[in-house]
């Protein structure tokens, strides 16, 4: 039952469903609790991409055999998906971008972060990595068709969640405050709640292989894995650890390094 109870706050925490009345009495809570839920942010994934890919189909078959569909279900799906997180990872990306691009000096990047207001850089940083999604999306669908396009939504939601466990188990947490309703989430966690964040996403690619097995999705978790890489060098090297709005950051550039390598092993769309 401790697993169902995990795995619901992760689903009350990283979305805007709510877990309300006799099951929010029955779940409970706690900051160990919440900690915990950590390991079921690939969960997340399933709860966020199976609807979004959803819609994603659901658009395409509205429109057709219309030009604009992969764009407009591209959209669409990636409105919904906003829609149905809160904005919550992309919030981390922005906050993380003004703090990066607003100062060279830690303590001062670290401040900026903590600021709600969005800068000039965090605006721009949203408008790239939404834009990239629908693009890279329409790219997919136009290349692979509208199935290909609303598996690789799923699995690239499921991927991407995985990403930040590793940066929580690797590195030092830094910068929030002890009040954040976030900070017992950062807290470094153990290879058991690695392991079954590893469990949702094995149970995901495995479901996604046996349907589309001549797609290359090793390819498309190969760009997840360079994108946290990448993600983790440079936390390191600018804050000396990570934050809230850092493991925001990662799952938003590996969704999207996901879907881009996915869209490279995928045959040219006809002109």
């Amino acid at each position: 039952m401790a697993f169902i109870r995990h795995f619901l706050i992760a689903v009350q925490f990283f979305t805007r469903i709510p877990v309300t009345g006799r099951l929010a009495d029955w779940v409970g809570f706690s900051p160990a609790m919440l900690r915990a839920s950590a390991a079921h942010f690939p969960g997340v994934g399933w709860v966020v991409g199976l609807p979004t890919a959803v819609v994603f189909a659901a658009v395409w078959w509205w429109l057709p055999a219309q030009p604009a569909a992969p764009w407009v279900a591209a959209l669409l799906s990636t409105v919904f998906s906003v829609l149905l997180t809160g904005a919550f990872h992309e919030d981390g990306l922005a906050d993380l971008a003004d703090g990066l691009g607003g100062s060279s000096n830690r303590e001062r990047a670290l401040e900026i972060m903590k600021d709600s207001r969005i800068g000039s850089f965090g605006a721009i940083a949203l408008v790239l990595a939404l834009f990239s999604k629908v693009a890279v999306l329409a790219l997919i669908a136009q290349s692979g068709g509208a199935l290909v396009a609303a598996v690789a939504l799923f699995a690239g939601h499921v991927t991407s969640r995985l990403m930040p466990l590793f940066v929580i188990h690797t590195m030092q947490h830094v910068g929030d405050t002890p009040s954040s309703k976030s900070k017992p989430l950062a807290e470094s966690i153990g290879r058991g709640a690695l392991a079954v964040g590893v469990l949702w996403w094995a149970l995901a690619m495995g479901l996604v292989v046996a349907l589309l097995p001549s797609v290359r999705w090793a390819q498309a978790v190969l760009g997840a894995l360079l994108g946290l890489l990448w993600m983790g060098r440079l936390l390191r090297r600018r804050l000396q650890g990570f934050t809230g709005d850092g493991l925001g950051a990662t799952q938003q550039v590996s969704e999207i390094a996901f879907l881009f390598a996915l869209s490279l092993s995928l045959p040219a769309a006809a002109p």
